[in-house]
């Protein structure tokens, strides 16, 4: 059974059934469709015509006569007579004349209520009040009293149905003075329409069912010498050389002489059997290289990832301030770096910075980069004092010509002054305690590793205890959608501002979920690293770890 199941004719039959099945049910639905379309227009058009000859013999002007007449009186049973005459020679199931209540039309009265002969339903008795079907029919009686709609149709085919699947159609019946005094409603069955409908699909069936025998007997017919044979005979060899990844000294487009789409796989087969040695020994020279270059990039980036600060509460002993940073690189290693450290008991250090570059090269940079800066910074130099010595170190040895974007700031913890210089950075964002976010634009140098001889300027800002300091790098404000539209200042922005009370760590994640919902599934290209600095005010007395 398996290997019927598998065998190539038995597929594409199978499939061809599946599209003659598809195509089957496609012209089924599309003339289901149309021809529904089309009846239900022959059977509305038949009962409107039905209706205006209906309201010929029904004088608007004595509804409210009609209606205490009690249905009694020789006008009134005239009219009846009439109407009743009219729905068995039209084969209409119902005619009616109601009166609905144009408070809410909530309810109808029946003034006059007609039923073909041949109808099994029960016709509704002179005066009648029913509630309305449906809120459908109620919107189809505000549409002809109010609104003076001439004509209004109901079709009802779903759900339950009291009468069956049946159209219904409805015309105002307007007095001498243009208003509508009742609405005459015309009813008819659906049963011819959907027995004519179940006939064509019927024979839409029976057809394409005799087309799909014909088709398959000779598809098969076909398959069987011209495809089968050649592929049991491709199949067999291919089989063999897999098992023994030997040649055969006998060609299969020896056997196979066709010209065909089958004898071009035959030829295939026979090169593949040619070159397949030597593509098995350069695959495993290749598989065993990347192998090697997956697990030296794997420790490159553990290597990289160990300079910088990952634990966090970073300095739990401390109460005067909190920090929180992290990194995310695009690449299995990047060029984005941070980091943070006390230079003595009252002064905090922060970095932040991105390389030049991705990969290997700029990880290897950023490693030397970050050496440079924390060992100048450890010697109580100014911000400016620092980028500059960096500078001076890299450019001496950059054959490379690589540079990086730097902002370091130096906190002083008892008066809460910033002393922070740029170098072609993110302009950073300040939060005061009272107030929200907002953009610092910090003066800028040129960054480090550019150019000898740069100069670099301090700049200070007074932090009020409370005070919270966000920077970052391009990654996040140049994140892309699929559109390749960048998250910008102006998302960053509001990021910080949707909690800009929130403790450090918090306020990262904010940013990161925002712009994870913009960029939403597109692919990133640059690293995303953030630190934010939280400056509570100095204390009196503390113990401090090192």
């Amino acid at each position: 059974m398996k290997k019927i199941r598998e065998n190539i004719i038995v597929k594409t039959v199978l499939m061809l059934i599946v599209a003659l099945v598809a195509f089957t049910v496609l012209v089924i639905v599309i003339g289901y469709r149309e021809m529904t379309q089309a009846l239900l227009d022959q059977y509305a058009d038949g009962a409107f015509r039905t209706a205006g000859i209906s309201a010929r013999f029904v004088n608007p002007d004595k509804i409210d006569d009609f209606a205490a007449s009690g249905g009694e009186g020789e006008e009134y049973k005239e009219t009846w007579n009439r109407l009743s005459a009219i729905c068995n020679s039209t084969g209409s199931t119902f005619i009616y004349v109601i009166v609905p209540d144009t408070s809410d039309y909530q309810h109808i009265t029946f003034l006059f209520s007609t039923m073909n002969q041949e109808s099994k339903y029960t016709q509704y008795e002179f005066g009648y009040v029913r509630e309305t079907t449906n809120e459908e029919y109620a919107y189809k009686y505000r549409q002809i009293c109010e609104n003076h709609s001439a004509r209004e149709l109901v079709i009802r085919d779903k759900g339950y149905i009291e009468t069956d699947p049946h159209i219904t159609a409805m015309i105002p019946l307007p007095g001498s003075d243009g208003e509508c005094k009742a609405i005459l409603c015309v009813q008819r069955q659906m049963d011819k329409m959907i027995e004519v409908r179940n006939s064509y699909v019927a024979k839409v069936i029976l057809v394409m069912a005799i087309i799909a025998l014909l088709t398959i007997v000779g598809l098969v017919l076909r398959l069987t010498q011209s495809l089968l044979r050649p592929i049991h005979v491709i199949t067999g060899e291919a089989t063999r050389f897999a098992a023994e990844n030997v040649q055969t000294g006998e060609k299969l487009t020896n056997t196979i002489r066709s010209k065909d789409e089958i004898g071009q796989l035959a030829d295939a087969i026979d090169r593949m059997e040619l070159q397949v040695h030597d593509y098995v020994s350069h695959l495993t020279r290749v598989t065993a290289e990347k192998e090697r270059i997956s697990t030296e990039l794997s420790l490159a980036a553990r290597i990289q990832m160990d300079m910088i600060p990952s634990v966090f509460p970073a300095f739990p002993d401390r109460t005067d301030f909190d920090i929180y940073a992290s990194v995310e690189p695009a690449r299995e290693i990047g060029g984005d770096f941070y980091n943070f450290f006390l230079i003595d008991d009252t002064h905090l250090c922060a970095i932040i910075a991105d390389v030049s570059g991705k990969g290997v090269p700029a990880a290897l940079f950023m490693m030397a980069s970050t050496i440079v800066l924390v060992d100048n910074a450890r010697m109580g130099k100014s911000p400016a004092e620092i980028l500059k010595s960096a500078n001076e170190a890299i450019c001496s040895t950059n054959r490379e010509e690589m540079f990086v974007t730097v902002w370091l700031g130096i906190l002083d913890l008892e008066t809460g002054k910033l002393t922070a210089a740029n170098a072609g950075h993110e302009y950073p964002f300040l939060k005061q305690p009272e107030g929200g976010y907002e953009m610092l634009t910090d003066p800028h140098s040129f960054v480090v590793g550019g150019l000898e001889n740069t100069v670099y300027r301090n700049y200070e800002i007074m932090m009020e205890p409370g005070a919270r300091l966000y920077v970052y790098t391009d990654g996040v404000v140049e994140a892309t959608d699929q559109n390749e539209v960048l998250f910008g200042t102006d998302r960053l922005l509001s990021a910080l501002n949707k909690e800009p009370n929130a403790e450090p760590e918090k306020l990262l994640a904010n940013v990161r979920e925002s712009v994870d919902a913009f960029v939403g599934d597109a692919e990133q290209f640059d690293d995303m690293t953030m630190l934010c600095l939280k400056y509570n005010g100095p204390v009196t007395s503390q113990a401090h770890t090192f």
